[in-house]
């Protein structure tokens, strides 16, 4: 089984960041409702607030979005041709996506794209608000764990160095700078 982070590993760009300002092009009203992300943000940066809440206070902004399933499915109409070519020459039918980013913006991508195992954030798409731990670092060896217990990951693929958890557990490892594969 191969397993692959999503945002600047197969997928060329940061899908959350790019929703946003697809959303903010869409109904430019929606970028007020985002100032306390913005402010949360800065808070992050000199640490005094924590990840989890600087990620709910920017996705604040979705409590103005009018039917996000039907926003979530256009953009990725839009944006699906940002798959690495790399990766569609490599997919497998048993294919691991896991991800910091939300759960609800990467299903449809997953659908579209035949990917069956998606670990994401679980995040409200209405409110913004985490239904659980940030999928990062270690926490994502806790789910693939728990969704998929004693397998053992043939390859692994990530854009970032916070992944070296999933790295280590990997037969091989590849740090993913665009089209370039690094072995780890």
């Amino acid at each position: 089984m191969n397993v692959y982070d999503f945002d600047k590993t197969i997928y060329d760009g940061d899908s959350t960041a790019d929703f946003m300002l697809w959303c903010f092009r869409k109904k430019p009203r929606l970028i007020l409702d985002f100032l306390p992300g913005a402010a949360a943000f800065g808070g992050y940066l000199v640490k005094l607030c924590s990840k989890t809440y600087f990620k709910e206070k920017f996705y604040q902004f979705l409590l103005h979005v009018p039917d996000i399933d039907a926003w979530v499915e256009e953009f990725w109409e839009e944006h699906l041709d940002n798959i690495q070519e790399w990766y569609l020459l490599r997919q497998n039918d048993d294919d691991v996506i896991i991800s910091a980013s939300p759960a609800f913006l990467l299903k449809p991508a997953c659908r579209k794209l035949k990917i069956q195992h998606l670990l994401a954030s679980r995040v409200d798409k209405d409110t913004g608000m985490y239904l659980g731990i940030n999928c990062h670092g270690t926490e994502k060896v806790r789910r693939f764990y728990n969704a998929f217990p004693g397998a053992e990951i043939e390859e692994f693929y990530s854009d970032s160095l916070s992944d070296a958890p999933l790295a280590n557990l990997s037969k091989r490892a590849f740090l993913v700078k665009g089209e370039e594969l690094i072995p780890w």
